[in-house]
């Protein structure tokens, strides 16, 4: 059974000649996002996923543009809204000491250096020089966990464990 892993939703088309609004949902988006490579469009209500090459990528505001190769029109693309882009586990390259997959992270406990627990990672944000990891504490609250070595002590997704040693003010 092959393993899926997210890597971006298609929100909207732009302009006339196929291009597509992407969310990206990946840490790797030169990576992912490069001409030549292959991502998998899985829509709502679709057994099987189609097969993309990329012909063109490009940021645009908080978006990236994709373009596909042999899509060349707003209609042929039109119908891709709300359909989420994958890779396969084979995809997955190797990554060096202290770097993660979002979809290792997302589901961890973290708990304090004390042996306190915080809660349960939610969400991973991407706003600049480090990830933000959004924690779900019991109580609804959310605590914003910045990944850095001074805060992120010990990492096993295997365990699905985080330790963290808060900075003055985290956790309030």
């Amino acid at each position: 059974m092959a393993q899926w892993f997210n890597v971006g939703k298609i929100v909207n088309t732009h302009g006339i000649r196929g291009e597509v609004r992407v969310i990206s949902m990946t840490d790797f988006r030169e990576e992912r996002y490069k001409p030549g490579n292959t991502l998998y469009l899985f829509l709502p209500g679709e057994k099987e996923p189609l097969k993309l090459q990329i012909e063109l990528s490009r940021p645009h505001k908080q978006f990236d543009l994709l373009k596909f190769e042999g899509y060349d029109s707003i209609q042929e693309v039109e119908k891709w809204k709300d359909g989420i882009l994958k890779v396969s586990e084979e995809q997955l390259g190797e990554l060096g000491e202290n770097e993660y997959y979002f979809h290792e992270i997302i589901g961890c406990e973290v708990w304090t250096v004390a042996g306190d627990k915080v809660g349960v990672v939610k969400e991973i944000l991407t706003p600049g020089a480090n990830d933000v990891w959004v924690v779900q504490a019991e109580h609804q609250k959310e605590y914003l966990i910045p990944f850095i070595e001074d805060v992120v002590k010990e990492v096993d997704p295997a365990e699905k464990r985080i330790v963290i040693e808060p900075m003055e003010g985290l956790l309030s």
